[in-house]
């Protein structure tokens, strides 16, 4: 397929500019840029004139079955939600139940522009095979808790996740292995979580620092911080690492965490609905340490929504910092793209619109009241736009949207589905 007129954007040293020219997609593949009207007869073209196309958006952080918990447990503290509301419905859940919440996930993280994710739950093979359905590209990991002492099944749940479906379905499918937190992981089970990533030359990805109270209990329990304490595990030592949300670090945190592969996933929304506080993206990259952004789970953050993302860690840097020029659009817009894509170790596959990389694009819908006039795209979509603006989605060369219908899946199955499953559900607990 030719893109015809394609206005798209791209990134240089940080600031984003528009191009107009043509784009050759072959197979799943960018395979050129410019003007492309010699080849025109030979190829399907599309005029796409009337888009603004972007690269995809890469959710760093993820757990798509809590969509059937959406709004069902709000306005709690971290802690009391997670115990008394999340996990117990958690429990309850059946393989059919992650299914169709993690269907519906996908609907909706296509639908507001995200090409790319990170999951972290367990039934891993389910929500592989909702992945495969859908079309999406996802980093699968199998969220790995260990309060006891006989852990090795999920060691090997992890080791079998890789084996089963790293590189696999198109290569769509990536894995990473997940000890779920420095507070319900033993320094055993780290360490043995640390060799495994090694062994199988995969990321590991893990929740760190997200509340004040976490921290608190590891310096309690273990008498040093949670940076220390993964530290202590080996867990920065030649390993890529994709740290979710990373509010509270210490300087001594900071300075563990320079030069670190990898980077933090900031989740903007989930962390101030669940009053966690938020990380400070300015120090984060001024000391060199990447950034990438995540929504979370529906069940905390309600929204899949990555734009809504963008928006709240512009609004909370510039009211952290006190500075309304803190972290802006340009920066925004690269950690929601190729700064995720590379913490999920796939930049060198995504994340930027590029001769080689894997053609994932959104075509935006600007011609719309409010986002009109169009003095500067990267502020437009970073503080004007909303996913409902995405018109088309492609995946790995293939149209998964087109003039916002999904065509890789039943909408309206999807959602009667999960109504259905989620009435049960919480019939269940």
């Amino acid at each position: 397929m030719i893109l015809k007129n394609a206005r798209y954007l791209i990134e240089n040293n940080g600031t984003w500019s528009e191009r107009q020219e043509d784009l050759l997609i072959e197979g799943n593949t960018i395979q050129d840029i410019g003007n492309l009207e010699p080849l025109y007869d030979q190829h399907e073209v599309w005029d796409v004139k009337d888009y603004l196309i972007l690269p995809g958006l890469v959710n760093g952080h993820q757990h798509t079955p809590m969509s059937l918990l959406r709004c069902y447990s709000d306005d709690l503290p971290l802690m009391e939600w997670l115990n008394k509301k999340m996990l117990p419905a958690e429990m309850k859940m059946t393989s059919d139940d992650r299914y169709w919440g993690a269907m519906l996930a996908m609907a909706e993280m296509v639908k507001s522009g995200t090409t790319a994710y990170a999951d972290m739950y367990i039934d891993m093979d389910t929500i592989a095979a909702a992945v495969q359905e859908t079309g999406i590209r996802a980093s699968l990991s199998r969220g790995m808790i260990a309060m006891d002492s006989n852990y090795s099944d999920r060691i090997e749940e992890s080791r079998n996740l890789v084996k089963k479906w790293h590189g696999k379905v198109e290569g769509r499918i990536t894995v990473m292995i997940a000890p779920h937190s420095p507070y319900m992981c033993p320094p055993d089970f780290l360490r043995d979580a640390v060799i495994l990533a090694k062994e199988q030359n995969v990321p590991l990805h893990t929740h760190l620092a997200e509340t004040a109270d976490e921290r608190n209990m590891i310096q309690e329990r273990h008498g040093m911080s949670p940076v220390q304490y993964l530290q202590e595990a080996g867990f920065f030592e030649n390993t890529s690492v994709n740290l979710a949300h990373g509010v509270h670090f210490t300087e001594d945190d900071l300075s563990i965490l320079e030069g670190l592969t990898g980077g933090v996933i900031h989740n903007p929304v989930s962390n101030a609905k669940l009053a966690c506080g938020t990380a400070d993206l300015v120090e984060l990259t001024k000391r060199g340490i990447k950034v990438g952004l995540g929504t979370d789970g529906p069940g905390s953050a309600s929204t899949l929504d990555m734009f809504m993302e963008m928006k709240a860690a512009a609004w909370m840097q510039k009211l952290l910092q006190e500075d309304a020029s803190a972290l802006n659009a340009h920066e925004i817009l690269t950690m929601a793209t190729r700064n995720g894509a590379e913490i999920l170790g796939i930049g060198q596959e995504t994340g930027s619109i590029e001769v080689g990389k894997k053609a994932d694009l959104l075509f935006m819908n600007m011609n719309q009241p409010h986002l009109v006039p169009a003095h500067q795209d990267p502020s437009l979509l970073v503080y004007a736009a909303a996913g409902q603006d995405v018109d088309s989605v492609m995946i790995d060369g293939k149209l998964i949207m087109k003039h916002r219908e999904l065509l890789t899946m039943d909408e309206e199955k999807v959602m009667f589905e999960a109504k259905r499953r989620a009435e049960d559900l919480i019939s269940r607990i």
